[in-house]
This record gives structure tokens, sequence and C-alpha cells, in this order.
């Protein structure tokens, strides 16, 4: 049976060497799940992986899109699923990682059949709340949609905000097409965790937003400031340099931020993950254990 492995975690665990190496061991390309990545104009600040990286294994949705380009969980399922029914004719086994949880989730378990959303409808709502806020919205959605009004963390307008285009494009309520049906997948997947303790893991992420300052974050943040307002860009390490370019902050304080958004980030991610009763746990320093244990479960699916 051909076989996914997935290597997840939350920001700064170490997934990308161990993948590359887990790659080349099975001779498998990588399929980055890392919804930043996906964008072209933004390598240092959504750690990348390098052109020496991607020379030692073909990767693939790692640089494909513009800044300006919409993309979502659902068209990430459709993408991954085409390239690895491709992928399958030649290589039994494929191997994903990142850490964006409803990408990964998309690809596991499948996600709603919700409509792509029109960008005349996107636009109209976008700039309603740019103009008058979150509370008409939210009005707006508790007539059109009560149940998912009564489900929804109101305090996140992107939630909000998404609902109400489904809302308005459709006539229907965004509830409606949530039915949270797990899907079926054709091939085998296996999921491994990767963790470290929390103040090693702080201390990494604490490391790494320096190495990105001194690899040129800054100047990259300078280059997309123009491209602000779009969703691509509402992503740590950016929007906390646009206060600095803003002259709200300094420099080392939006530095300080970027490392505590990052940790409050990858707290996120780990409570999310930790809910999937399917994943197995690794410290990323235990490769043996973990090439011993992809290898146990692969002579299963057999």
């Amino acid at each position: 049976m051909n076989s996914l492995i997935i290597l997840l975690g939350p920001t700064g665990v170490g997934k990308t060497e161990l993948s590359l190496r887990v790659a080349e061991h099975f001779g498998s390309p990588i399929i980055s799940s890392d919804s930043r990545q996906l964008y072209k104009d933004l390598p240092i600040g959504t750690a990348a992986p390098t052109a020496a990286q991607m020379a030692r294994v073909k990767h693939y949705l790692v640089g494909t899109l513009a800044l300006t380009d919409y993309y979502s969980a659902s068209q990430f399922e459709e993408d991954v699923l085409s390239l690895l029914n491709q992928l399958f004719q030649t290589h039994p086994v494929a191997v994903m990682t990142g850490g964006s949880m409803m990408y990964i989730d998309a690809v596991v378990k499948g996600i709603d059949d919700i409509p792509t959303v029109l960008p005349e409808i996107r636009e109209a709502v976008w700039n309603d709340y740019a103009n008058n806020g979150l509370a008409p919205l939210l009005e707006e959605l508790k007539a059109a949609d009560p149940v998912h009004y009564e489900e929804v963390d109101r305090n996140n307008y992107k939630r909000v905000i998404h609902a109400i285009e489904i809302c308005r494009q459709t006539g229907l309520p965004y509830s409606s097409f949530r039915t949270r049906q797990h899907k079926e997948r054709p091939f085998r997947i296996i999921q491994i965790g990767l963790t470290r303790d929390r103040e090693e893991l702080c201390e990494r992420i604490n490391r790494r937003v320096d190495q990105m300052m001194a690899d040129g974050l800054l100047e990259e943040a300078r280059r997309v400031y123009p491209f602000r307002h779009l969703n691509s860009l509402n992503t740590v390490g950016y929007k906390e340099l646009f206060q600095y370019f803003d002259g709200e902050w300094t420099l080392d304080f939006a530095i300080e931020k970027i490392k505590r958004n990052s940790r409050v980030y990858a707290r996120k991610q780990m409570t999310w993950f930790k809910r999937n009763p399917d994943i197995t746990w690794f410290h990323p320093d235990q490769e043996t254990e973990i090439m011993q244990f992809i290898d146990q479960q692969l002579s299963q699916a057999q």
C-alpha cells in the first residue's frame, strides 16, 4: 500500500532537517504543509527550505504562489491529493512536513466542500470590515447563521469574515457546509509528531528569530511592506516589523514581539496537535527510533 509519512510539530522544533533525512532514506519527495512557505517572496521569514536543501530532495508546494494569490486549506487538500496520485505511481512512500494545522487536517481527515469565495465578494466583505469594524459583521452573522455565530471565536475576525463571505455568496448558512465527515484515503497515513521541552523549544525559537534577522528578514519585510494589507502577510515576523516601519515600535521591541508571538503560536500548534490520538510523538533527536517506527508501520501496511 502507498504510504504518506507526515512529520509535524510546532514552529522551530526541527522538522526540516529530519524530514530531509527521512525522505533521503526512502528516496521520497517532500510536500510542504506550511501555509506560508507557499509564497515565493517570503523565504526567510517562513524558514523555507534553502536551495541546497531542495537540491538534496525534490520539494513540492514551496514558493509556488504570489503574495496576491488566494489559497485555502480546501485547495491544499485538492492539490496534495492530485500530487500524491502522480507521485505514488513512481514512489510508494511520500513525505509531508510542516506545522499548518488546518492544512495537515485537510489531507488527513478531509475538509468540508466549502465554495471558493469570488474575488468581488471577498473585497466587499473586507471593505466592510475596514470601514466599519467587526461588530456589524457579527450582527450580520448572527442573523444569517445563528448556529455558527454561537460556535465561532467572535474575536477571530478572519473566521468571522470567511463565514460572512460564504453566507453572502451562497445565500445559505456557513454552518450548512460544515459536515465534519472524516474522508477515507486510498493510502496509508503515518503521523509522527516532533516535540521538545518547553524551555528547549523557546530557546530554539529565540535563536531562530535572531538568525532570521541576521539572514536579512528586515530587508525581506521591507520589500513586501507595500502589500501589508494582504492576508498572506498577516504572519508572525512581518506584521511586527511593519509596526516598526510605521514608527510605532522600536526595532528591538519588534524583534522581541516576533519571538514572543512565535512562542505563542508554537503553544497553539501543540494544543491542536495533541488532540489527535493518531500522532506518535518523538524528540527530533530520536532519529533511530523514528526510522524504526516508520519501518514497522510500513511493513504492516503491505
